[in-house]
């Protein structure tokens, strides 16, 4: 009986360890600066356009996984909420824009793409810096049109930014087959819509 118990608290003593290292990889991965630095809508004939301004972060674990073959994938998260008096905001329409960053290693160069853009359009960076810089920039991206909105009410825009591991090459998935610590969200960064 003893021995059961001994071996019961072993077992929950390595699972208390093997999950502070991953408290510890998860820290370090993705350390750094993650915040929507800036935004605003503009309206076009109808259409709202996003412009944003997003820090994603940059250290040398990122960099070295994304050479090992690691895909990182950008979220921008974009909430359109009526604001109501005496009541939770109700939400009205909810939308992510989600893009990818590679290494290419032929090249040298960190590849960046829109998924959901219908093309297949990448650009292409000489460094990581340049890539997230990039990836942290939004010009004219329409989500909402004015149809969406009654026009006797308040309305608020809501932003997130996340990073989050993506598709692995066969080397990194044997590595990291037990942990999905590649995922980190900024805070919201709010503001009334004016039309």
């Amino acid at each position: 009986m003893q021995f059961r118990r001994s071996i019961n608290l072993a077992t929950l003593a390595l699972a208390m360890l093997f999950a502070g290292m991953s408290t510890v990889a998860r820290a370090e991965a993705l350390d750094g600066l993650l915040e929507v630095r800036s935004a605003y809508v503009d309206v076009k004939q109808g259409v709202f356009q996003l412009f944003a301004r997003v820090a994603y972060p940059v250290n040398e674990d990122i960099r070295a996984a994304l050479k090992e073959g690691l895909m990182l994938s950008f979220d921008l998260d974009v909430v359109v909420s009526r604001e109501r008096r005496f009541w939770v905001d109700e939400s009205v329409a909810e939308y992510t824009l989600r893009r990818e960053l590679i290494y290419h290693a032929v090249s040298d160069r960190y590849v960046a793409r829109d998924v959901d853009s219908g093309s297949n359009d990448q650009h292409s960076y000489s460094t990581l810096e340049e890539a997230l810089d990039a990836l942290g920039t939004v010009e004219a991206w329409p989500f909402l049109l004015s149809p969406q909105l009654s026009a006797n009410r308040q309305y608020r825009v809501s932003l997130r930014a996340g990073v989050r591991r993506g598709r692995l090459s066969d080397t990194m998935r044997v590595l990291l087959f037990w942990t999905d610590d590649w995922h980190r969200e900024s805070e919201w960064f709010s503001w009334s819509l004016q039309r």
